[in-house]
C-alpha cells in the first residue's frame, strides 16, 4: 500500500491532482512514498469526478495540487479531492497548495471588489482541510485568513543559492521590482553576502490588471550584474519594463530570479525578447513546452515540500522553512 508506517500507527499518505503530475512524482520520490493511486475524469459538462484506489482510514493524507490555467478547474478539483479525504476519514488532511490560487486578491482596492484570497481559505477549510502548505505567498497576511495552521514556506534558500552558486563571483545587486517586496529583496541581499539593494519606483493603475509602469531606479546598480526578485511573473509585462530600466540605468546585466512561472500569454515571448541575461524560477507551476525557451532555468520545490510534509507528519518544528535559513 502507499504510505509510510511507523510503529505500527501512523501512516503517510500522498495523493495529487492532475494539474502537475511530475511534481508529485518528485515529491513522491524524495519521501519514498508512492503517489495514492486515484480515478478521476471530466463529465461531459465538466464536472469533476474522483476516487481513491485504496483505504486512507486513520490516515495523515497530504493532497498537493499545483494551480496553472485554468486555475478554477484545478481548484475545483483540489476541493473535491479533499471533500473525498474527509469522507473517506482520514484522520488529518494537508492541502498543499505550491502557488496559492488567487493569492493577488488579498485586499480590497476598491469599493465594491470581493476579497478573494479569504474565498479560497473559506472554501479549503468548508471542504475538510486541517492545515495548508504553501510556497511565497503574495502576501504574509493571507495567512491570517485562515483558522487552521498555515505552513509558509520559502523558496529563497533554492533560488539564491543557485545564483550565488553561478553569479557570486561577480559584482552583484539585488532589486525589488517595487517598493512593496523591499523585505524579500532584504532576505536575498543578506542571502548573497550583503550586497547591494536597490529598488524601481512604479505605478499601478488598479482598472488595469498585469499592467505597471516602471519609472525610476532607487539604489546604485552601474555596472552590476542586477538580481531582480519578484514572487511570480504573470503576463511579464511590469518585470520586462523593470528589466529595460536596470539596462538604461546601467546595469551591467539582468538576472530574473522568481518563485511562480505564470507565464501568462504572451509572457515568454516578451522575456524572449527583453535581452535578460537568465529568468530562474521553481517547479511551484508546470511549464509548457511551447513557453520554454533559452534563457530559462526552472528549479525543483520537490525537496523542500517534502521536507515540510515530513516534518509535519513527524511533528517536528518547520520554522527553518517559514524563514528561509536553511
Amino acid at each position: 500500500m502507499s504510505g509510510i508506517v511507523t510503529t505500527g500507527e501512523k501512516r503517510l499518505v500522498l495523493a495529487s491532482g492532475r494539474a502537475h503530475p511530475v511534481l508529485a512524482q518528485e515529491v513522491s520520490q524524495e519521501l519514498g512514498v508512492e503517489v495514492l493511486p486515484m480515478d478521476a475524469w471530466d463529465f461531459a459538462n465538466g464536472e469533476i469526478y474522483v476516487r481513491y484506489g485504496e483505504s486512507v482510514r486513520g490516515s495523515d493524507a497530504f493532497v498537493l495540487q499545483s494551480h496553472p490555467a485554468p486555475i478554477n478547474t484545478w481548484v475545483m478539483e483540489h476541493l473535491i479531492m479533499i471533500d473525498a479525504l474527509k469522507r473517506a476519514s482520514a484522520k488529518r488532511i494537508t492541502a498543499i497548495s505550491p502557488s496559492f490560487p488567487y493569492a493577488r486578491q488579498d485586499k480590497k482596492h476598491r469599493g465594491r471588489e470581493p476579497i478573494s484570497a479569504r474565498l479560497m481559505a473559506d472554501l479549503y477549510e468548508t471542504a475538510g482541510i486541517d492545515r495548508m502548505m504553501s510556497v511565497d505567498l503574495h502576501a504574509p497576511q493571507v495567512q491570517g485568513y485562515f483558522s487552521q495552521p498555515v505552513d509558509h514556506l520559502m523558496a529563497l534558500p533554492i533560488l539564491a543559492d543557485y545564483v550565488s552558486r553561478k553569479y557570486g563571483s561577480e559584482d552583484i545587486a539585488v532589486v525589488s521590482p517595487d517598493a512593496g517586496r523591499i523585505r524579500v529583496a532584504e532576505q536575498w541581499a543578506k542571502r548573497l553576502g550583503g550586497v547591494n539593494l536597490a529598488f524601481i519606483h512604479k505605478s499601478r493603475d488598479p482598472k488595469r490588471p498585469n499592467q505597471a509602469v516602471a519609472k525610476r531606479v532607487i539604489g546604485d546598480i552601474s555596472g552590476k550584474t542586477c538580481i531582480l526578485v519578484d514572487d511570480m511573473i504573470d503576463t511579464a509585462g511590469t518585470i520586462v519594463q523593470a528589466v529595460e530600466a536596470l539596462t538604461k540605468n546601467g546595469a551591467s546585466s539582468v538576472v530574473i530570479a522568481t518563485t511562480h512561472p505564470i507565464l501568462s500569454d504572451p509572457a515568454a515571448q516578451r522575456l524572449r525578447d527583453s535581452g535578460v541575461r537568465e529568468v530562474v524560477c521553481t517547479n511551484t507551476l508546470p511549464i509548457p513546452e511551447e513557453k520554454q525557451f533559452e534563457e530559462l532555468t526552472q528549479l525543483s520545490i520537490a525537496p523542500l515540500i517534502a521536507r515540510a510534509i515530513r516534518a509535519v507528519f513527524d511533528d517536528g518544528s518547520v520554522t527553518s522553512l517559514f524563514d528561509g535559513e536553511v
